[in-house]
Order: C-alpha cells, then sequence, then structure tokens
C-alpha cells in the first residue's frame, strides 16, 4: 500500500509534544512491513540549515485559499529511510514556533489544500499516489473535507481512503462560521459538515468525512464516548461509532534504549541492571541531593497544567514529603500559578524537592534512568509517552486508570507478585497519596519483589511493533 502520512510535526524536523514522535516512529515501523509510506508536514522557520542542506527541491505550484493563491514549494528529505516532503511558504510558516497565531486556521486550511495539491504532482513525478491519507489532529483534520468536497471526482484522485487520528480531543480547531467562506472556501451546501454548536470546528468535519477515526489508545476511544471526556463531541462520534477504534501508540525503543542512551551517564539493561543504581547517583548529583542509595526518587515530567493531574500532586505533596522518606524531582512549564507552586514546594523542602522549569530532553532522559518511580496523575491522557519510557529504563510507574495509561500499566498485586506499576482509579488526591504510600511500602519492605518489577518492566514491549501491525491490518480493512 501507499500511505502519506499528513502531520502539523514530525522528528526530526519540527517538534512540539508526543505528535511528533509518532509522526517520526509510525511511518518508519509501517515502512519495516514493506509499505510506502511517506511523511508530509510544513516547512517551518525552525527546520535547521543543517536539516535544509540535506533537502531537495521537487517543485511550487499554487494553492487556492478560499479567494487566495498561495505559493507552495515541496522539499524532499531522507530520516531513518523514510521519505519526508515539506511544503514551504514563508507566509504561513517561517515564524517562532508551530501554533498559537491569529491566523492558524487559515495556515493549516492552506496546509490542508496543498497536501491535496501535491499528490497529483507526485503521482507525476515518480508514481506515487496514497492509497491512505492518515491525517493526525486538528491541523490536518480539512484533508478528508477538501476530498470528500473537492477533490472526490477529480481524475487522479479515485480511491483514496483517509484515516483520521484523534491525539488529543480537546483540541478539536474550533472558529467562528464567518471562516467558512473567508478561509476555508467550501460550498455554503457543505457547511453543515464542519458546523457543530454554532463554530466551525475542523474535527468534526474529519469524523464526518474520513473513511476511519482512530485514537491513540483502546480506552481512550470508550473516553471520548463520555461527554465529561468529548469537549462536546460526543453525539458526533456516536454518530460515526462504526468508524471508531483505538489503537495503542508505542515508543521508539532503538532512540529510548538504557542499554546505549548517549544522554545517560551509565548504561544498562534488563540483564545487567547494575548501573541503574550509578545513574540514580549520577542524577542526586545533578540536582544537589545528598547520596541517599536505599531513599527512593520520584520524577515528574510534564507540561504543568491542570489536566496533567498537578492539582492532587498539590494537595499531597506537603505531607507527602514531611512524613516519609521519599524524595521527587520535577522538569517541566506550563502555567505559572503551578511554576510558582512548584518553586514554593523546592523552598520548604529543600532537601527533597527540585524543580527544573522548562524542557532539556537530555535531562529527561536522566530522570527516567536516574528515579525510581515515575509519576503520571493525569486528569486525561489519550495514550502518553512517558509512561512507557519510564517502562523501558525500569523505572516503575505510578498512574491514575485513565486512556493508555490504564492500557499500558497494570496494577501491582502484593499477593500474586503480579503487575507492572501503582494505579488509582477515581481522580482523587487520597487515592494518589495511597498509591505512592504502597509502591513506596513495597520500596523499603521487599526489595526482591521490586526489582521482579523493574525486570518485568523493561521487557515489557513498548515498541511500535504491535501498533504498525494494526494500523496496517486498519488500511486493508479499508481498502479491500
Amino acid at each position: 500500500m501507499n500511505i502519506l502520512f499528513a502531520s502539523s510535526e514530525a522528528v526530526p524536523f519540527a517538534v512540539s509534544g508526543g505528535l511528533a514522535e509518532v509522526a517520526g516512529a509510525l511511518p518508519k515501523a509501517l515502512k519495516a512491513k514493506g509499505e510506502d509510506v511517506r511523511v508530509i508536514l510544513p516547512l517551518y522557520g525552525s527546520v535547521t540549515e543543517e536539516q535544509r542542506a540535506d533537502m531537495k527541491y521537487l517543485l511550487n505550484f499554487d494553492v487556492q485559499v478560499a479567494w487566495r493563491h498561495q505559493y507552495c514549494g515541496v522539499f524532499e528529505a531522507q530520516a531513518d529511510g523514510v521519505t519526508y516532503y515539506l511544503l514551504d511558504n514563508e507566509y504561513y510558516f517561517k515564524r517562532s514556533g508551530l501554533y498559537g497565531y491569529y491566523d492558524d486556521a487559515e495556515r493549516f486550511a492552506f496546509f490542508s489544500r496543498a497536501v491535496l495539491d501535491t499528490i497529483q504532482h507526485l503521482e507525476e513525478l515518480d508514481g506515487f499516489k496514497p492509497d491512505i491519507i492518515h491525517c493526525n489532529d486538528w491541523q490536518t483534520a480539512l484533508i478528508p473535507v477538501y476530498y470528500n468536497c473537492l477533490y472526490r471526482d477529480v481524475p487522479g484522485y479515485e480511491n483514496i481512503r483517509t484515516v483520521y487520528t484523534i491525539h488529543n480531543i480537546q483540541y478539536q480547531g474550533l472558529y467562528g462560521m464567518d471562516i467558512l467562506n473567508e478561509v476555508l472556501g467550501i460550498d455554503p451546501q457543505d457547511y453543515y459538515i464542519v458546523e457543530n454548536d454554532g463554530l466551525a470546528n475542523f474535527s468534526k468535519g474529519a469524523i464526518e468525512c474520513c473513511n476511519k477515526v482512530t485514537t491513540v489508545s483502546p480506552s481512550y476511544a470508550n473516553e471520548i464516548l463520555d461527554p465529561w471526556y468529548s469537549h462536546g463531541l460526543d453525539g458526533i462520534l456516536h454518530r460515526n461509532l462504526w468508524k471508531l477504534t483505538g489503537i495503542l501508540n508505542g515508543i521508539d525503543v532503538e532512540s529510548y534504549d538504557p542499554s546505549k542512551d548517549p544522554a545517560i551517564p551509565y548504561h544498562y539493561s534488563q540483564a545487567r541492571k547494575a548501573n541503574k543504581k550509578k545513574d540514580k547517583a549520577a542524577l542526586e548529583d545533578r540536582f544537589g541531593f545528598e547520596h541517599q542509595p536505599d531513599v527512593p526518587i520520584i520524577g515528574l515530567i510534564s507540561r504543568l497544567v491542570s489536566h496533567k493531574g498537578l492539582d492532587l500532586i498539590t494537595a499531597i505533596i506537603d505531607e507527602l514529603l514531611y512524613n516519609t522518606e521519599v524524595r521527587m524531582v520535577v522538569l517541566g512549564s506550563g502555567d505559572s500559578s503551578y511554576e510558582n507552586y512548584f518553586r514554593g514546594v523546592a523552598e520548604r523542602h529543600p532537601d527533597k524537592f527540585r524543580v527544573e522549569l522548562g524542557f532539556d530532553p537530555a535531562l529527561a532522559r536522566k530522570i527516567y534512568a536516574g528515579a525510581d518511580l515515575f509519576l503520571m496523575p493525569s486528569k486525561s491522557e489519550p495514550c502518553g509517552l512517558s509512561q512507557m519510557i519510564a517502562l523501558r529504563y525500569g523505572t516503575i510507574p505510578i498512574v491514575r486508570e485513565t486512556g493508555g495509561l490504564k492500557d499500558t500499566v497494570q496494577p501491582y498485586n502484593q499477593y500474586t507478585n503480579e503487575g507492572n506499576g501503582f494505579t488509582f482509579d477515581r481522580y482523587d488526591a487520597g487515592l494518589l497519596l495511597d498509591a505512592i504510600n504502597r509502591a513506596k511500602t513495597l520500596y523499603f519492605t521487599n526489595r526482591w519483589c521490586w526489582d521482579e518489577m523493574v525486570q518485568r518492566d523493561m521487557l515489557k514491549d513498548v515498541s511500535w511493533e504491535n501498533s504498525a501491525k494494526r494500523y496496517r491490518g486498519l488500511y486493508l480493512e479499508m481498502t479491500y
């Protein structure tokens, strides 16, 4: 099959979150299974000069954006054996950062039309015509809409199927209805496709028009049918339930490999775990802690925003640190209220708590390797990659049972010595504290069972192998 993977970001060219990692890893896994997978994304100003030097210019053409005609250049690059197409328009994409601009609707309407216009040129260049266009999140949601409304009956565009993956349903691409004519340029008779509750909703349009809707974990596929999780799209999803499936993400296990990760000072593996203790000592040095090898360190790497469960942490952190032999390190940035709160915790507990604001990828890996426990008490978590990285590095996760956290972390059973982490179900600070205390108790009282769990975690398959098989099966179902 020929698959065109459309994304607003992708490793290694443009990264703001987990979507980029998915767009960098899933196509590589599918290509390893023999499919011709190519990735298409905007050429942002953040793409480095070194990366640009390795790109090949292919062609340019004009893209219609409502009444405008905008330039689009197409560049080709290679990464990990996968072909990437980067679409150039400096007016839209040569900016600081990827998102958050007043004209994001127009920027990604342009990108969606440009993706579809590129297809005819790729077929002319080397015969590549996609059987599947795999779209990701609201920035590509107009691709299925435009295909159904404007391209489906155009010669050369026949029999293309579209998949729309919801990575986080909270972000839907919501705008006033006036953009339908001024920006989207679709016929008034088609306005109903994207209209929802009096707004233009890009994600709603994709759900209505695509052939299949996927989410990034099976549990999240069920959760978004509930109004509490769906952010207003539950009715639309129920109407299109026959399209919906959940496929769990994976991680790039070659990149996240403690036996050869260049970002960590000491390498270790499931068979030889001794160096993990050295990485813990190095983490203590990095944060200025006293060396205490028998005191557990909890790591938290997160955007500091409410849906990550930080209000649960703020409710119990002082009690935990005052009454427990445990230390904690936090890496992240976000809402100023949380940043200021964690600064205050560090001042109140200088011997037990450290916070580093911002994001440092190398430091994140040192935390994964050096911590004993990894905390993710999320209010919602479509999939989550951090808990899978923690498993890979033998750092036991403490998570709330939601979305992909529920699908990847099985609660530890003290009677059978089964499970790979500590979990709690209801969104409750007391239950979070209980989960931490259960983890701490096992750490202090039964290191044999603890070490067995570490070994199980490092053996757990968190690769893209099974996910790629599921996606390949989905594509086959759509094309035959």
